[in-house]
């Protein structure tokens, strides 16, 4: 029975792919209603199974105990492409721990997504063009999680890059949307162009694109040499790991790579959901629990992991304590937890303690990213869907013009404080328990400082979650409100979500017993010290109480004299620390001026310039032959008797 579901696990992508070529080809100008409720017929048949194949696999691993009879099942399999006697790629669909997590978490946001949409997207001149890209997108991502091996994986991460950036400027008459999804397009490819020279450069020498192949010891072994470049002594699985990352690094939009994810925002909302909640950011950690065996090898990679998840965790919880937007609140507070998740990956690898746990691995570590993975998708996506309610209401995304919204939105109202508790972490719900596991697994693997940096991030988290709270809807309506009203479309989704950010906590032990990474011999385990969540509580408490200390009853009169006070610092955090500037002046100074430039004149005057001359001397040329084939006689017997006078002259 396992296996009849599992060999038909290809329905989850099949009914979201047949919802694209339908709506696109045929329903495109049909009725929206029609339309909407088509979408989200297809997309719960599509979630139904991922949840019955999600019951079967971990019903069939839970009923073996830890000898996990499906640990790693290739589902479907078929060869694909063949590039040489030894390199063959296949298409398969490939079922693990993660990749059935995922399956759950992209179908069902996907569903309720759909829902909100109905709702969202009601009036709107291209209803049904965006239920043909959602579903190419939940399509895409489908794809990514599900795939059997890493070239597999890159086609479908492309197009997770085509969709986003097609729903980012889905609002193309905006001059801003456009700007936006190009950004995001040009940002993310750029890293994925890395991505893919990691994946030739592994694939070549181990001779597979499988993923077991690619995580085995064998690989990372054959991997683990050194070579001279350009002077320097260089590792190449340190080398062929760190490109691999590349390509998360920009699509999770880390540090100095997140500058288009806030930008983002540009697009619908419940599209800025499925982004940060279940689809495009989160593919970039997925990649990294993905490749972690080989990552693990590599103890220098784990470590620049660790260091780039842990910077962009701080660095964005910092900004989004100063911006007014309430999108790009909820854009940093995802750049923020999606560094919690890969500085949780990156810590795994535990400190050499006199060379004692010298090659040794967190498993906790691991299992918490995916574990935060999980509960934050839920609560993400319903702070952004209720986002999208109070725009809705407001017409505007600046917090400082709402207020008062609390008796007229009081669905959305608690469901909002349950989602701002959740990524506050405190206790019970769900944000909780996955970030007490993330700080628990650097402080045991000794990476104290990491600990320190996610300690002080929750604290910073909770304080700029409960102002974004307490100026949306306690005090006064700070602006003239419209007609406000909770549209069931769109409420019903807000309160669904609701379950699992308050008790998604009560998975906690299974995800650490059983989702871990394969092919992980060498591990250690370390007891939980009882004082550290009453830590992470403090450090929730503390930035809640400042947020009501200067945000109470929707004032902002004490924050306005802090503000005041820190001037010019404010200034930097409130403009991102310049990034944007900074990668302005990257690109238009030096890139273009420099490098894009001189190319430019080369392929103009070089390139082009050689293919002209050649053109040109061939029609000359041409001119020649034609005068010489002219058909009279004469011409000819004089040419053939000059011929032989300068012949005989040459000798």
């Amino acid at each position: 029975m396992a296996d009849c579901i599992f060999s038909h696990s290809y329905l989850i992508l099949l009914c979201p792919l047949l919802s694209f070529i339908l709506i696109g080809l045929k329903f495109l100008r049909s009725d929206n209603m029609f339309v909407g409720k088509f979408a989200i017929t297809l997309s719960a048949i599509s979630c139904g199974y991922a949840l019955l194949t999600a019951l079967t696999y971990f019903v069939a691993v839970m009923g073996h105990g830890h000898s996990l009879p499906y640990p790693e099942k290739i589902a479907l399999d078929g060869a694909w492409l063949n590039f040489s006697p030894t390199l063959t790629a296949n298409m398969g669909i490939y079922l693990d721990p993660i990749s059935v997590m995922m399956l759950v978490v992209v179908t069902v946001i996907s569903f309720l997504v759909n829902i909100y949409s109905v709702g969202y997207m009601k009036g709107d001149s291209s209803f049904n063009r965006f239920f043909a890209l959602l579903a190419l997108f939940s399509f895409s991502m489908l794809g990514l999680v599900v795939s059997s091996n890493i070239l597999q994986m890159f086609v479908f991460w492309e197009l997770v890059g085509v969709s986003s950036y097609a729903l980012i400027g889905f609002w193309y008459e905006k001059p801003s949307a456009v700007a936006a999804s190009k950004k995001a397009f040009i940002m993310t490819r750029f890293a994925d162009a890395f991505f893919l020279l990691g994946i030739l450069l592994v694939s070549f020498q181990a001779e597979s694109f499988s993923f077991q192949t690619l995580n085995s010891p064998e690989t990372a072994a054959l991997l683990n040499t050194n070579f001279l470049f350009a002077g320097l002594s260089m590792n190449l699985l340190t080398l062929a790991t760190l490109l691999i990352f590349c390509g998360g690094w920009g699509k999770s939009a880390m540090f100095p790579l997140h500058v288009w994810l806030p930008d983002a925002m540009e697009g619908p909302t419940p599209v800025s959901s499925i982004i940060h909640s279940a689809t495009m950011v989160v593919a970039g950690v997925y990649l990294t629990a993905r490749m972690f065996p080989l990552f693990a090898a590599s103890e220098s990679t784990l470590f620049i992991i660790q260091c780039i998840g842990a910077f962009t965790a701080l660095f964005a919880a910092v900004i989004a304590i100063t911006q007014m937007d309430i999108k790009r609140i909820l854009a940093f507070s995802t750049l923020s937890q999606l560094g919690y998740m890969i500085f949780s990956l990156g810590a795994a690898k535990v400190c050499a303690e006199g060379g004692h746990h010298e090659s040794s691995v967190n498993l906790l570590g691991y299992s918490a990213a995916m574990y935060h993975v999980f509960t934050h998708a839920f609560f993400k996506c319903m702070l952004f869907l209720g986002a999208g309610a109070i725009i809705h209401a407001v017409h505007s995304n600046d917090i400082m013009k709402m207020g008062g919204l609390k008796s007229l939105m009081p669905k959305t109202y608690w469901s909002l404080l349950f989602a701002c508790l959740a990524i506050a972490g405190v206790f019970p719900f769900s944000g909780f328990w996955s970030k007490d596991a993330i700080l628990l697994s650097a402080l045991q693997s000794g990476h104290y400082i990491t600990f320190l940096v996610g300690l002080v991030t929750g604290g910073l988290t909770a304080f700029y979650m409960f102002r974004f709270f307490f100026l949306i809807f306690h005090g006064e309506a700070r602006s003239e409100l419209h007609e406000v009203h909770e549209d069931p479309w769109m409420t019903w989704p807000i309160m669904i979500l609701t379950i699992p950010t308050i008790f998604a906590g009560l998975l906690e032990h299974f995800f650490v017993a059983n989702v871990v990474p394969p092919q992980l011999e060498e591990v250690v385990h370390f007891t939980h010290p009882g004082w550290l969540p009453w830590l992470a509580t403090l450090a929730a408490t503390l930035g809640i109480g400042g947020a009501w200390l200067f945000y109470k009853n929707g004032k902002t009169e004490a924050a306005a004299r802090l503000k005041s006070i820190f001037g010019p610092v404010y200034i930097v955090v409130y403009n991102k620390f310049y990034m944007d500037e900074v990668w302005l002046f990257i690109t238009h100074r030096i890139i273009f001026a420099y490098i894009a430039a001189p190319i430019k004149w080369f392929d103009r005057h070089i390139v082009d310039g050689s293919m002209n001359l050649t053109g040109w001397l061939l029609q000359v040329g041409g001119k020649g032959v034609r005068l010489a084939q002219s058909g009279q006689l004469q011409f000819y017997l004089g040419a053939t008797v000059i011929g032989f006078i300068v012949l005989l002259f040459l000798g």
